[in-house]
């Protein structure tokens, strides 16, 4: 029996000689994500809805967690396996700082979720990831599968399912070196259209805004 691991719709399966089944006690879950380049800085936002299957498990789920005080990660996928990654790296990047008495870069944080993800390939977990922040560099923003490929963004990106809507509002709206301001105004666009026509998200809109001066709360509403 061979464990297929879907990376579009969250869905383990199985395959009995050539035919594919489903594993009914899998839930399909949904969310939307997004990232924003800005001229000063980076931006993240995300609603605050959470399913099991068809069912609302809850309107208020955390889903940008910050790993340092310059760089935050947004979750999408199994809310258990993401808070998991979110501990680990917490935990590392903190270590890197004690060591080296300086703040960890955007990139390190990145390819070490990466290495953590691609280590447990076999048996996955169930996320797509966003990584955001600042450095001596300027600002990054990076998406990771569930395997552990890494891309950096040059503009902007987004995940979960409500994604192929809120590119659609991306894609159109997107201005090189737009301010934050901007950014911000197109995250909570790209947000709201994906709340109006992806079941699976809703909730509140959250949005924090990454620049120089740390990490800084838009809005949970």
């Amino acid at each position: 029996m061979d464990y297929i691991f879907t990376h579009g719709d969250s869905q383990l399966s199985y395959k009995v000689g050539d035919i594919m089944v489903e594993d009914p006690k899998i839930l399909k879950t949904g969310t939307t994500t997004v990232g924003i380049i800005a001229k000063e800085g980076v931006i993240l936002a995300t609603e605050s809805q959470a399913t099991m299957g068809y069912l609302i498990a809850t309107t208020k789920a955390p889903k940008i967690y910050e790993i340092t005080p310059m760089i935050a990660m947004t979750i999408s996928g199994s809310v258990a396996d993401c808070q998991q990654i979110v501990r680990v790296v917490r935990a590392n990047a903190r270590l890197h700082e004690l060591e080296s008495g300086a703040q960890i870069p955007v990139r390190s944080v990145a390819r070490l979720t990466a290495n953590i993800l691609f280590q447990n390939r076999l048996f996955p977990y169930i996320s797509q990831l966003l990584i955001g922040g600042i450095d001596e560099a300027g600002p990054h923003l990076y998406s990771l599968d569930p395997l552990g490929s890494l891309l950096e963004e040059s503009e902007f990106a987004s995940t979960g399912s409500g994604s192929v809507i809120a590119y659609g509002v991306l894609e159109s709206d997107y201005k090189k070196d737009m301010s934050i301001d901007e950014a911000i105004a197109l995250a909570k666009k790209a947000i709201s259209a994906a709340r109006k026509r992806d079941a699976a998200s809703g909730g509140e809109i959250q949005m924090v805004k990454i620049t120089r001066n740390g990490i800084e709360w838009v809005s949970k509403k």
